[in-house]
């Protein structure tokens, strides 16, 4: 899977990021664990039905990934998915070197990418200013990346996903929009331990 040419905000499609994450998650296999970046993400992960492997951020921006990363390396048996935000990725954007260095097969990064920052007015964000992503992933070592443009993706990014032969990197083109929104539990406490009895740990 390789990039296509350099995005530009107005040139390229921008697909309903509500749908988009719910025809993901429905081809997902029932093991992945699901990591959500803080904001929208974890709205649209929970609008698509929430399941013990979802893990769901509250105000820890710039964590999706290298949470994401360290659970895949402790669980390299499950696909581990990060659903996050082109605002939130960018806070914690140093983490593609630690990530493109490791390279676990069984990790993908999914970004859906409005150019905003939603979660604080839809002021722009740093892609929609001259940032390509996908040149950025790349830059940092990971391989197999993919800039999403059309929903008939979706299939082949699942296919990835659960095959686990490499890390992958998507940018999904979605519009700047605001559905309403479906907000998860804020009880860290049993968002935790629903996650841990998910992974077949204790919990306390």
């Amino acid at each position: 899977m390789t990039a296509d040419a350099p995005m530009t905000a107005d040139a390229l499609a921008r697909l309903d990021r509500r749908r988009f994450v719910a025809d993901l998650i429905a081809r997902l296999p029932a093991d992945a664990l699901l990591v959500t970046g803080l904001g929208s993400p974890s709205y649209d992960v929970f609008a698509a039905g929430d399941r013990p492997g979802n893990f769901y951020l509250w105000g820890a921006m710039g964590a999706a990934a290298p949470l994401a990363l360290g659970l895949a390396l402790a669980r390299p048996d499950r696909p581990v998915v990060a659903i996050t935000g082109d605002g939130e990725h960018l806070m914690g954007i140093g983490t593609l070197a630690t990530i493109g260095a490791l390279r676990p097969a069984n990790l993908a990064l999914v970004v859906l990418d409005n150019a905003h920052f939603g979660e604080t007015g839809m002021q722009p964000s740093h892609t929609g200013l001259g940032t390509d992503l996908i040149a950025v992933a790349q830059g940092f070592g990971i391989r197999d990346t993919v800039r999403i443009t059309d929903l008939a993706q979706t299939e082949d990014l699942a296919t990835r996903i659960e095959a686990r032969t490499a890390t992958t990197y998507a940018q999904v083109l979605i519009a700047a929009d605001e559905p309403p929104r479906a907000l998860p539990p804020r009880d860290g406490v049993a968002n935790k331990n629903s996650f841990r009895a998910a992974l077949g740990l204790s919990t306390f």
